[in-house]
């Protein structure tokens, strides 16, 4: 198979370029012979300040507009006086609405004079008609590249916002989840290494693996995981199939976690699949977290055609469920907002507290939570 090679792209300067030398050329060729070094000077005075017109737009307009304004007391009619709309085209997209107004002003005044000196048989008023119509149009034109720039770099920082807010949410999930596991694991340890060493070795073990998974995902959330690790493999994207291991991981941490999929969920993008996994971990970690001991939670996930229903409630008393509100309840309705869904959570009727949402990932419109 060939490759094909992009064309390389010559650099603003050598595009900036071509106008001056053209206009060079054109009087090298065209012009007479007698008028030939006035008409060089002047076309090199106002052409050739355009090869820096994007890093001064204001200081080579104003040297533009000074070589014209020396081209009309000469009385030298000349192509390169398109130099001066090319220059305030400049000025329109680098500045704001006033600059450019004042530019047009400059110009403007410039066309009524040449004119007023140039016209033929007295028709002013047809040459002044066309030249307003060139000024007005590199004035909008100008006016436009600069509105399309503006709003372009608005876009990608609303983009890299939102990649911004996206990582901070999975650091904050895996981060919080893991540690916590992490640091009951770690005292179940501490409690069993004399009476049961067996245990405390389980624990441990579990320790271990808690952290090469936490290191996975946060690898893997900020784009440094490659395909070929050994990691990648033992590892994958979490998503629904992997809620049982997560329930498993909850209940060696002492919080007893109940699991029931109804439906299949391999239709399912993997996309809403980690939305998924993401909304049950982090309502297991608030029931973890701020629940007392001896209480249960239980997942229950309903998988449909274009749906998914995330309920997760556990069995804490009414007193403590409160305490569960927090920065990881707006994490879960930003999530839940990608697929538009809505998240209820609060206290259950009768104790403990409850966490639903439904997705939308078939394109329809979201069902009411």
């Amino acid at each position: 198979m060939i490759e094909r090679r992009r064309p390389s792209r010559l650099p603003p300067r050598v595009w900036d370029s071509l106008l001056p030398a053209v206009l060079l050329l054109d009087v090298l060729i065209m012009g007479a012979p007698a008028e030939l070094p006035v008409a060089a000077t002047l076309t090199a005075a106002l052409a050739l300040p355009l090869v820096w017109r994007r890093r001064a737009p204001l200081a080579v307009f104003g040297a533009v507009a000074a070589a014209a304004a020396v081209q009309w007391l000469v009385d030298v009619q000349l192509p390169a006086d398109i130099a001066l709309l090319v220059a305030l085209y400049t000025v329109a997209a680098n500045s704001g609405k006033r600059v450019t107004l004042a530019a047009v002003v400059v110009v403007e005044t410039g066309a009524v004079l040449a004119c007023l000196r140039w016209a033929t048989d007295g028709a002013f008023l047809t040459p002044f008609a066309a030249l307003t119509a060139m000024v007005v149009a590199a004035a909008v034109l100008g006016l436009n590249d600069r509105t399309a720039r503006a709003y372009a770099e608005a876009v990608r920082d609303r983009a890299v916002a939102g990649e911004r807010a996206r990582i901070t949410r999975e650091m904050h999930d895996i981060v919080t989840h893991n540690l916590s596991v992490m640091v009951a694991l770690t005292d179940a340890a501490v409690h069993a290494q004399h009476r049961s060493p067996g245990k405390a070795t389980a624990a441990m073990l579990q320790v271990s693996e808690t952290g090469r998974q936490a290191l996975t995902d946060m690898r893997r959330s900020l784009g440094v995981l490659r395909t070929g690790e050994p990691d990648a493999a033992r590892h994958p994207l979490p998503g629904i199939a992997q809620l049982e291991a997560l329930a498993g991981q909850m209940c060696a941490a002492g919080l007893p976690t109940g699991l029931d999929i109804d439906g299949g969920h391999a239709h399912i993008p993997a996309t809403a699949q980690l939305t998924v996994y993401r909304l049950v971990q982090e309502a297991l970690t608030n029931t973890f977290k701020h629940a007392p001991t001896g209480t249960h939670a239980k997942v229950r996930i309903e998988c449909a055609a274009e749906t998914v229903t995330v309920d997760v409630t556990d069995t804490g008393p009414a007193t403590s469920a409160v305490t569960h509100a927090g920065n990881g309840i707006t994490g879960m309705r930003e999530r839940s907002a990608g697929y538009g869904g809505t998240v209820l959570a609060g206290p259950l009727p009768g104790g403990g507290w409850g966490v639903h949402t439904r997705l939308v990932f078939g394109g329809g419109p979201a069902a009411p939570a």
